[in-house]
Parts: C-alpha cells; sequence; structure tokens
C-alpha cells in the first residue's frame, strides 16, 4: 500500500524492501492537501519549492498531530537521496526548518533515521551515490536546524560521518570538508575541545595535504586561538606557526592544488584567504607573499595559479598596510598582472582586467584612509609597459576617490607629466617587443608614452561626473592643459602657478598635438559641465539644466579667456609657442573689448543675439591659438557682423551691395563648421538657433548649396573614392579613453606583423591586378639589353649570361621593380587622401543638417522654408539612387527625417504666401509630375508629400473657416494635376504611386477628395491590374466614410455618387467591397443589381465554413432582408455511434480477409449491411479491434480499381506462389 502511493506521488524508491506506513486508515487517503506539499518540494522550480517548504511548516503547527509529524519526517528523510539533483536540497531545507521550528523531535531520532535510511554500508553499488548525497544532505539540514551546537554527541557524529563521506570525492568533491568548516564556525570552544579535537585530530594533523584540510585547520586556529596554542601546533604538526620556511612547499602545492580546483569557478579559494590572514597575524607576510606566491606560484606558467595571485593580490589590498600596499604593489605580482594585460588584448584570451578594477574600486570605496587610496592609484598608474600604463586613462575607480586624494593624485599627476620618473615605474616589456626591438627601449620614447597617457588622464577627472571634483580642481586642470598645449615658462611667478614647475624633458611636437587636442575635447564636456556643489541652490539650478558656467555665472570658456590674456599679457614668464603677430594680437584685443561689452549689454537685459556673438566671440578667440592665420580674417568679419546687428534700423543697409549682416555669420558658421571639433559644432548650432529670426533668404541659401547634390557631383570628378581608410581614421579620432589605452598597448605588438602583411598586401596587389603595359615593355626593354632575352636574330637561346652580366640584369630589374612599387604606393597615397577627403565632405554635410533641422525648428512659420522643399528633395533623391556607405546611409536617413518630420509633419507651418500663388502652384505640378516619372516609390513617397504639405501652405489655416474653405488654392487646377496622377497609377503597370499616397490625400482634404472621388468609381472596374482595382475600392471607400465628403455631397450628388458605387460594384462582384454596402442601407438607391448579384455568389462560392469573407457577405445580406439560415446539428446516437465489431477469428482457420473473392461478381455496397456478414465488399478490409482511419489510406492498402488491376497482371504461377504464401501464413 506504501508503495503504491509512493509511485502514484512520483517518486521513485530504490531500495528492495519498503518499510510500511504504520498508519490502518492510510494518512494518503486522508488529506490531499498535506501530501502536495512533498510533491511540490520535489520541483525544480525554487519558488515553488519554497512556498511548499513555509506552506508545510504552517500546517503542522496548525495541525498538532504527532502521526503527521512523524510522517513529515519519514517522508523529507527519503526525499534526501532523490534521483533528481533539484530535488535534494528542497527536502535537505525543509527537513531544516522543521527541526528548528519542532523542538519536540530530538536531532537524534532525525540523525538516526538518516543513517538507516542512507546506510552506505548495507546499500546497492548502483545506489552509493544517492545514498552519499542522502547523508551530506541530511548533515547539512542539521547543520541548517541551528540547534546542532546544543547536542554537542551528535555534532560528533555529524563530523565523524562527513569525514566517512569525504572518500566518495567523485561524487561529493569538497563539499563534506566545507561542511565540517561550517560546522567547527558554530562551534563552542568547550565543545570543540572536548567533544572534536580528538575527532579531528587526523585531519588537523595532515593538514598540509589538501585544500580542505588545511582550511580546516586554519579556520579552527582563527575560532579557537586558546585550544590551538603554539604546543598544541607543535604537536599536531611539528612547528608551532603555519607560515615557515619549512612548510612552504607544502603550503605552495596546497595552494596550487587549491588554484586548479576553482579554475573553471574564477574565484579565489577561501583557504588562500585564511592563509593570508593567517600570515599577517604570525607577522610572516613578507615570507609568504616572496616564498609562497612570487617564487613558487608565479614559476607556473600563465594559468590558474598565476590568476589566484592575482585575486589574492585584490583581496589583500584592504587587509595590508601602507609600507605593506607599496611593498606588494610593486612586486613582481603586480609586474606578472600588466604582462597579463598586455598579452590579454588579443581576441578569445581570458582578461583579468575588469576583475581586478573590481577589487580596485570595492577598496577604494570602503576605505577611508586617503594616504592607502592614493598608494593604490600611484601604484597601478606606475604599472607600465615600455612608459604607457595598463590601466585606461578613463579608470572609473577614480570616483570613490576622496577629496584629499583625488586632489593629491592630481598633483602627481601632473608632476609626472613635468618630471618624468621613469626609474619609479614598474616597466616591462613582453616577448615580441623584445624581440622587435634589438637596440633597447629609447626613454625618449617612454616619455612620449607616459604623457599621451597623462593628459587623457587627467581631463577624464574632469569628465566624469560620477568623481567628486570643485571648481577649483576643474579649473585647475584646464589651466594645466591650457597652458602646455600653447605656452613655455620662461621664469617663475606666483601669479601663474604654472611657471612655478618647469619641464625636465622639453615637449616634443607629437605631444604637443595630444595635448592641444585633449584640451579642445575638455572644452567641449565643460561647456556641457553643470553647476557642481552639494548645496540645494546648486541643485535647484541643476534642475533648470543650467550648463556650461561656473558658480558666479561666468562662463568656462571665458575664465579660460581671461587666463590666456593673463599669460600673453606677461611674456616675461610665460612664451607662446606660437607668437602672436602684431595683427593677430589686435585681433585677440578687439574680441576681448568686444566681449566685455556684450557682457555688458548682457546685464541689462539678455538678447539672442548678443548672447550668440558673445558665443562666437570666445570660440573663435580660443581657436586663436591653434590656427591664429586662418581666423583673423573671421574675426574681423564677425567685428563687422556685431556692428552692422547693433545698428539702429534706420541706419540699416548704406547699399544694397552689401550682404546682411546675418548672411555674413552664416558663412563664418559654415567654415567653423568645416573644422573637426564637436566643440565647434554645439556652438555653432547653439548660435544658429540665436540668429534665426535674422536670417535671410540669401543665408538659407547659402546653407541649402552646401546640400546640393548637383554640386557636388560637379565636385566628384576629383573624390570618387570610398571611404574605407577615412573611417579608420573616423575610428582613430574617436578612440580616446580605454579603447585608445588598449590600442596603445598592443601597439608595439603588432608592428613586426603590421610589416609583413603590408608587403604581403603589396605583393597581392602587384600580382592581382591588371599588368601594366608600360612596366611590361620596360621589362622587355631592360632584359634585352642585357642579353637576357632572346631575339630573332640570335637565332638561338642556349647560351647563358657569365656572373658578371647576371648581376648586372639583377641590379636592373631590381631597380625597375623599386620603382614601380613607389609609383603604386604614390596611386595607393592618392587613393587614400581622396577617400579621407570624401569623408570630411560628407561630415560636413551632416553637420550642417544641424543647421537646417534648428532652422525649421525655430523658423517653421518662415515663408522661407518653402525654399527648403526642392534641395531636400534632391538631397534624397541622390542618396537614394546610389549604393552608399555607413556614412552616407546616416546622411540620408538624417536628411529624410528632417524632410518627413521637421517640414511636412510640423504643427507650425507658413501661413501667407503672399504674392506667391503663382510660383507654388507651378512648384506643385513640377513636384507631382516627377513622381510619376520616378523608378523608385519609396522616392515618389517623398514628392507626393512635398506635394500635399504645398496644398496645406496653400490652403492656409483660418479658424473656424467652412469645409470648402481652400484659401489660394486654386481647386481646379490642384484637382486636374491629382487627377492626372491619380489616372496614370490607375493605367500604369509599373506606377510609383500607391493608393496609400491618395488616400493620405482623401483624408487631409475633403474638397479635392469629391472632385476625385467619380475617377476613383471609374477605375475600380477599368484598372489596369486588379490591384489597381482593389486601390480603387478602397479610395472610393476611405472617401465615402468621410464625414466632411457626406457633408459636401449632401443631397443628391451623394446619391448620384452612390448609385454610381453600387453600380461598379455589382459589376465586378466580388466580395471585397461589399463593405460600402454598410453605409447605403437608408438610402434610396437602386440596390436591385447587387443583391442579385449577391444571391448569385452563394450559389457559386458555396460557403461551407465560417470566415471574414462569409460574415461580410451576411452582414450585407442582412440590410436586403435575408436572414443567415442556421444550421441544424445532428448529434449521432450511441447506436450510431458504435461500431460494428468483427467475428472472433477461429483457429486453424484463414481470416475472412485473406479468402478468395469471386473476382467475376461484385457485390453492389449499400448503406448498412448489404452484404453478407461473412463476406466483405472489395477494397474494403474487415475492422479489427483497432479502429482505422477510413480516408487516409494505410500503408500497404490497395483500391478496388488497384487490386483488380494488380490480379489481372498476375500470372498463374505467381497465383499459385501468393496461395502457398497465405497457407503457411
Amino acid at each position: 500500500m506504501a508503495t503504491t502511493m509512493h509511485l502514484d506521488m512520483g517518486e521513485i524508491e530504490n531500495e528492495p524492501v519498503r518499510p510500511k506506513i504504520k498508519d490502518a486508515k492510510g494518512i494518503l487517503q486522508q488529506n490531499r492537501e498535506f501530501l502536495d506539499f512533498f510533491w511540490d518540494i520535489a520541483k525544480p522550480e525554487q519558488d515553488i519549492r519554497l512556498k511548499a517548504i513555509e506552506n508545510l511548516i504552517q500546517y503542522l503547527k496548525k495541525s498538532e498531530k504527532s502521526d503527521e509529524l512523524k510522517y513529515t519526517l519519514k517522508r523529507l528523510v527519503d526525499g534526501l537521496a532523490h534521483t533528481r539533483e533539484a530535488a535534494r536540497p528542497g527536502f535537505s531545507l525543509a527537513l531544516g526548518q522543521v527541526l528548528s521550528v519542532f523542538e519536540e523531535v530530538s536531532l537524534r531520532t532525525a540523525f538516526d533515521q538518516i543513517k538507516e535510511k542512507h546506510n552506505l554500508v548495507t546499500v546497492k553499488k548502483k545506489l552509493i551515490r544517492n545514498a552519499a548525497f542522502g547523508n551530506f544532505f541530511g548533515v547539512l539540514a542539521l547543520s541548517q536546524s541551528t540547534r546542532l551546537p546544543k547536542e554537542p554527541q551528535v555534532v560528533l557524529e555529524c563530523v565523524q560521518l562527513l569525514q566517512s563521506l569525504s572518500l566518495h570525492r567523485e561524487h561529493l568533491r569538497d563539499l563534506p570538508r566545507k561542511t565540517m568548516v561550517d560546522i567547527l564556525s558554530e562551534t563552542s570552544e568547550e565543545v570543540f575541545e572536548e567533544v572534536l579535537l580528538g575527532a579531528l585530530q587526523t585531519d588537523l594533523s595532515s593538514a598540509f595535504s589538501t585544500p580542505e584540510q588545511l582550511q580546516l585547520l586554519l579556520v579552527a586556529m582563527q575560532k579557537f586561538p586558546q585550544v590551538l596554542k603554539p604546543k598544541k601546533l607543535k604537536k599536531l604538526l611539528g612547528t608551532s606557526t603555519i607560515i615557515t620556511m619549512d612548510n612552504i612547499p607544502k603550503l605552495t602545492e596546497v595552494l596550487k592544488m587549491a588554484a586548479r580546483s576553482v579554475k573553471k569557478d574564477r574565484l579565489l579559494p577561501a583557504v588562500a584567504l585564511d592563509l593570508l590572514q593567517i600570515s599577517l597575524k604570525e607577522d610572516n607576510f613578507e615570507l609568504f607573499w616572496r616564498e609562497t606566491i612570487i617564487k613558487g606560484m608565479l614559476k607556473d606558467q600563465p594559468g590558474p595559479t598565476h590568476y589566484l595571485s592575482y585575486r589574492l593580490l585584490g583581496s589583500a589590498l584592504p587587509l595590508l598596510t601602507l609600507v605593506q600596499l607599496k611593498q606588494v604593489l610593486n612586486g613582481e605580482v603586480m609586474r606578472a598582472y600588466g604582462e597579463h594585460v598586455v598579452s590579454a588584448q588579443l581576441p578569445d584570451r581570458f582578461k583579468f582586467a575588469p576583475e581586478m578594477e573590481t577589487y580596485v574600486g570595492d577598496f577604494l570605496q570602503g576605505c577611508d584612509e586617503p594616504e592607502k587610496q592614493l598608494a593604490v592609484v600611484v601604484a597601478f598608474s606606475l604599472l607600465t609597459n615600455q612608459g604607457y600604463p595598463v590601466v585606461p586613462s578613463f579608470w572609473r575607480v577614480v570616483q570613490h576617490l576622496r577629496p584629499t586624494a583625488l586632489q593629491s593624485y592630481v598633483d602627481w599627476l601632473k608632476d609626472m607629466f613635468l618630471n618624468p620618473q621613469l626609474e619609479s615605474c614598474l616597466d616591462f616589456s613582453t616577448r615580441r617587443q623584445k624581440e622587435n626591438q634589438e637596440g633597447g627601449v629609447q626613454r625618449e620614447n617612454c616619455i612620449f608614452r607616459l604623457r599621451k597617457w597623462i593628459i587623457p588622464r587627467l581631463t577624464s577627472i574632469v569628465e566624469n561626473n560620477q568623481v567628486k571634483r570643485e571648481e577649483d580642481l576643474v579649473m585647475d586642470v584646464a589651466r594645466f592643459v591650457f597652458f602646455h598645449a600653447f605656452f613655455n615658462a620662461k621664469k617663475a611667478t606666483p601669479d601663474i602657478p604654472e611657471t612655478e614647475a618647469t619641464l625636465s624633458v622639453p615637449l616634443d611636437e607629437k605631444t604637443r598635438v595630444v595635448v592641444i587636442n585633449s584640451f579642445f575635447g575638455l572644452l567641449q564636456h565643460m561647456n556641457h559641465l553643470p553647476l557642481l556643489g552639494d548645496s540645494p541652490e546648486v541643485a535647484a539650478r541643476n534642475q533648470r539644466h543650467v550648463q556650461g558656467v561656473t558658480g558666479d555665472g561666468s562662463m568656462w570658456i571665458y575664465c579660460l579667456v581671461q587666463y590666456a590674456d593673463a599669460l600673453l599679457n606677461q611674456p616675461k614668464y610665460a612664451q607662446s609657442t606660437q607668437p602672436f603677430s602684431p595683427e593677430q594680437r589686435r585681433t585677440w584685443d578687439s574680441m576681448l573689448a568686444s566681449v566685455r561689452t556684450l557682457m555688458k549689454k548682457s546685464k541689462k537685459g539678455q538678447t539672442p543675439e548678443t548672447s550668440a556673438f558673445q558665443q562666437l566671440f570666445l570660440l573663435v578667440g580660443i581657436h586663436l591659438f591653434k590656427a591664429p592665420e586662418d581666423l583673423v580674417d573671421l574675426m574681423q568679419d564677425l567685428q563687422n557682423c556685431m556692428e552692422k546687428a547693433q545698428e539702429k534700423k534706420s541706419k540699416k543697409k548704406a547699399t544694397e551691395e552689401e550682404p546682411h549682416w546675418a548672411e555674413v555669420v552664416v558663412d563664418i558658421l559654415l567654415s567653423l563648421l568645416s573644422q573637426p571639433s564637436r566643440h565647434i559644432r554645439h556652438v555653432c548650432r547653439t548660435v544658429f538657433s540665436n540668429i534665426c529670426p535674422h536670417v535671410t533668404a540669401r543665408a538659407l541659401t547659402a546653407i541649402l548649396d552646401v546640400l546640393d547634390p548637383d554640386k557636388d557631383e560637379e565636385d566628384s570628378a576629383v573624390v570618387v573614392t570610398d571611404d574605407q581608410d577615412s573611417d579608420k581614421i573616423k575610428k582613430k579620432d574617436i578612440k580616446k579613453k580605454g579603447e585608445e589605452d588598449e590600442g596603445e598597448i598592443e601597439e608595439e605588438q603588432s608592428d613586426a606583423s603590421d610589416d609583413d602583411s603590408e608587403e604581403g598586401e603589396d605583393e597581392a596587389m602587384e600580382e592581382g591586378g591588371e599588368v601594366d603595359q608600360n612596366f611590361r615593355i620596360e621589362l622587355m626593354k631592360v632584359l634585352q639589353n642585357q642579353g637576357a632575352l632572346a631575339t630573332e636574330q640570335d637565332g638561338s637561346d642556349d647560351d647563358e649570361l657569365d656572373d658578371e652580366a647576371m648581376m648586372k640584369l639583377d641590379g636592373s630589374i631590381a631597380a625597375l621593380f623599386l620603382e614601380q612599387k613607389k609609383k603604386m604606393q604614390a596611386k595607393k597615397d592618392e587613393k587614400d587622401k581622396l577617400k579621407k577627403g570624401k569623408t570630411l565632405v560628407r561630415d560636413f554635410k551632416i553637420k550642417v543638417l544641424d543647421l537646417v533641422e534648428v532652422f525649421l525648428a525655430r523658423q517653421g512659420s518662415s515663408p522661407l522654408v518653402l525654399g527648403m522643399v526642392e534641395p531636400l528633395l534632391s538631397v534624397i533623391e541622390s542618396g537614394m539612387s546610389s549604393e552608399s556607405d555607413q556614412q552616407e546611409q546616416d546622411f540620408l536617413r538624417k536628411a529624410a527625417d528632417i524632410f518627413k518630420n521637421q517640414l511636412c509633419r510640423a504643427k507650425q507651418y507658413c501661413k501667407t504666401v503672399g504674392d506667391r500663388q503663382g510660383e507654388l502652384h507651378d512648384l506643385l505640378e513640377k513636384l507631382m509630375t516627377k513622381a510619376q516619372k520616378l523608378s523608385d516609390s519609396s522616392v515618389s513617397l517623398y514628392f507626393f508629400s512635398a506635394s500635399l504639405y504645398l496644398v496645406k501652405v496653400l490652403r492656409g489655416g483660418v479658424p473656424g473657416a467652412s469645409l470648402r474653405f481652400m484659401g489660394n488654392v486654386d481647386v481646379e487646377r490642384v484637382s486636374d494635376i491629382f487627377k492626372g496622377a491619380l489616372r496614370s497609377f490607375m493605367t500604369r503597370r509599373k506606377s510609383p504611386l500607391s493608393g496609400l499616397m491618395f488616400i493620405d490625400l482623401f483624408t487631409r482634404f475633403p474638397v479635392l477628395c469629391v472632385n476625385l472621388l467619380e475617377t476613383a468609381v471609374e477605375h475600380i472596374t477599368i484598372g489596369i491590374r486588379e490591384h489597381q482595382q482593389s486601390q480603387a475600392s478602397a479610395m472610393v471607400l476611405r472617401g465615402l466614410q468621410s464625414r466632411e465628403v457626406q457633408q459636401l455631397l449632401a443631397g443628391d450628388p451623394w446619391a448620384g455618387l452612390l448609385q454610381k458605387a453600387v453600380g461598379q460594384v455589382a459589376a465586378v462582384g466580388s466580395l471585397t467591397y461589399l463593405c460600402l454596402l454598410c453605409f447605403l442601407q437608408k438610402l434610396s438607391v437602386a440596390l436591385e443589381p447587387l443583391k442579385k448579384v449577391l444571391q448569385s455568389m452563394r450559389e457559386v462560392l458555396g460557403f461551407k465554413k465560417t470566415g471574414q469573407m462569409e460574415d461580410t457577405y451576411w452582414a450585407v445580406m442582412k440590410h436586403f432582408g435575408v436572414i443567415k439560415p442556421k444550421r441544424d446539428r445532428i448529434r449521432k446516437t450511441k447506436e450510431d455511434q458504435a461500431e460494428p465489431t468483427a467475428p472472433k477469428k477461429k483457429k486453424g482457420f484463414l481470416p475472412e480477409t485473406k479468402k478468395r473473392k469471386n473476382r467475376k461478381k461484385q457485390l453492389p455496397v449499400s448503406e448498412k449491411g448489404a452484404a453478407d456478414a461473412n463476406t466483405v465488399p472489395l477494397g474494403k478490409p474487415e475492422e479489427g479491434k483497432k479502429k482505422r482511419n477510413k480516408n487516409k489510406k494505410q500503408p500497404g492498402e490497395e483500391t478496388p480499381g488497384q487490386g483488380l488491376a494488380k490480379k489481372a497482371k498476375m500470372t498463374p504461377s505467381a497465383i499459385k506462389q501468393k496461395k502457398k504464401k497465405q497457407h503457411t501464413i
């Protein structure tokens, strides 16, 4: 009974004899809810298991039945060895909770049941694994009950059981040892000394054998130091301490075993950390680290032992003193870690750097000592590969530095930049780098690489918004970078702190370029920098998105301009790397004067023009240090623009030929946008947004001319290449921070392979390219001149060249091939130059699109917007018709998005066209004509949308206007234009237009819809294809559904249109258009022709299944008074459902299906039992016990005709053989 019940619950019990439950009434039959708990505990879903355990505990508390508690204990003990792995932890947890809640169940009773049920001695060999797990999870449940320390004897027996389980390592691995450690950590000192010490004597004595036994000893030493005193350790191990020179080899082997055991888990073994803590406690950390880690673990090949050393290094950071930190972080483990970081840059390599970053971040976050924080970040910054640090310049861990530590780190970086101390770096070179550099590493190159890393490191501290920085720190970094980008210190002065420390090694040009680029990148970020500080006032201002200013309201860039002016005014102490000429200096001074004037005016009242000129002056002024020759004229133009903009209206426009000031500003913005700078792009966008109300038609034309693809094609005679190489250049410019660092680390590794690959490419180019005929002729001449090529006059080619002639020939051929290689390289360089130029042009156009987008957003209702329609359409058409790379696709996508969303669908649009009605009508006709001639439907859609936009502009917007109001639209002309387009769509097989375009027209302009509806109705039947006919029907349907159209055609026109529509639908006779009639039910329209067609449809189509077509059909017929007939469902009786059973077969006789039939007579088959019971009609075998599908042909089954045909072809001998075979069967 018990076995049956257990099998019903889905559990498989493997014992030969199942103990019977001593419950005569049967608990399983009494309470199903109680038994379901055990089912859920065995399920693989963790949430279900936890819920079941909770419900079981609550049920037992309410029940208070001892027999149910006993049964629960038995079921949970049985489940500890469940064959399903996910079920064992569930039963173990449930048992632990039951023992914890119901203390009346003694641990002795539970432990005895576990040992009895899962006896490792008596269990079958194939069930040893399950029994081992049952014992282990049983002990684990006792440990989880929190009652184990209260019963010392049970603790002892549990430890002994775990010791025996440790022999089954192939099943349990190191789980028993770990559980022993857990039990030990919860045991009191008295119990350990009196009970467990004797049982663990063997394990503690052999602590250096396995990682588990060593960890057991280390935990015991940490938990019970009064018991395991040095004398006791001397007795157990032979030494009074763990870290000794004699034990070092044993400890090293144990750690290697531990490292290999966690290879897949990628974590630090607990024994390693415990050993580290013991070494610190015994004051033998230096010995342990030097002998065990450096001379032991690192001597192996890179792998698990190295990774354990790195993890131990990261975990040791919070435990070490400042002196120990400096010692460890300047040792061989750090050097090995650096070599790993460099070598792991190759693909498919394990990268430990993210894990180390986590260790360092956790340490810095939890450390309150700035000295230790500074020591760690400085040590990792000094880990260099030929001068370049292995940590990325944008290292997120600095966000955890305390303000004092951060300031000290910035000061250290600046000092390291000024005075590179390579001897303090923990520098290394990889094996490949050493092979490639025979002459050794040059000091100048290392200094350049170090400085190249320091500057982005400084700027990243400012750019990281998670770093707690103050305004003084930001300005300090910005001043330092700006000074060393454009100035040199001549003499120290306290007024300029940057002059007090001089460069020990002067900056070279490569370093200067890096510093300049970093400065302008920093300037871009400072332009978006929020207010710094933690005060409520700062938080309130940041909610208003105040950016780019200091706490007192000054712009960051203005602060830097003031600093630059202070440097220029003190040439005695600071000298510019590119001194200004007198003209350039006057330009600078006038710029500063203009900015001060604008700032004074802005205090009285800030205007968009004032803000725009102020930003432009500061932008151009700060860029004077980078390119003074190019910007002097630009600055003069800007001065003139500002003067004209500030003049009164009466004084404006002295001459008509003089350009408007906004036009000059636009030209300045376009020239600035040609420079690859994100900061310039952002400022130009902001400035143009401020001057949008003053932009003239000529200024807008200058912007649109840049985007004109026709002009681009004129210039493309020079620039016709793809952009692969320029993409690489772009990527190099974009690569900053961490990515740049990784590439820098890899640079030296791949030098040799890069050279080889370049040579291979050249060879492949020479071999795979077309043969140069001129080169062939020159080669033939060289061979003939040297007599190496036989001619007709020679008559024989047997003569061979002597050694001297051969050497001369080799030299001539080598010179010829060298010259040819130079020519090919020159062609390749020219091609790369053209590619780069094309990329820059495309990038410039993308920036110019920003100005178009800003103008449409700010001045969408201006008549100037109408001049953008054709240029944007030409950009889209040109982009769609050419195969483009990713950059051109981005350009096209942005242009199309601006045209569709910012222009055609904008809420603000031009509503007053003045005297331009004729021009706009001509443009509308031109666009519609072009839309019909295009080959691409997607491009035609944009032209059609532009036409609808023009109609909207011509109509204008008058609140409360009537339905027939169309403003300045020539309704007749526009209707004729769209009618022609509609006829073109209906009569051409390959038209770029689509039905959705006209449906959009019908929806937006009901007046035009009324004029086009008749044309659409006509083409329901005369459309060139069914597609056009269906599209015409959809247009008519949408038009008839419109309330505006119904109001415009109220009365006889509406009825006449519907009559025509009904006639067209009746002529077609397709159910697709029947939904039209839903709108005709209350109208006086002759529907008899349609009714006849619909009735004929039912007879022709014969609906047999329900579906959308049939539902639509009967919904329409309902309006004619015809109701869908109901189908009578006939239920089969039991007698009809019962199938006739075949008679029982008689033993020794052939079945009826095998008996020979009279082929000459063929009995007619009636509906019920026309044939005799002993006979079966031809082709219908007798039905056996199995139900067979009569409609489906069974394998080997024949139809009556097939059977007769086969039998007719059989020969008499074949018939005899078949009969003989039947009898044998």
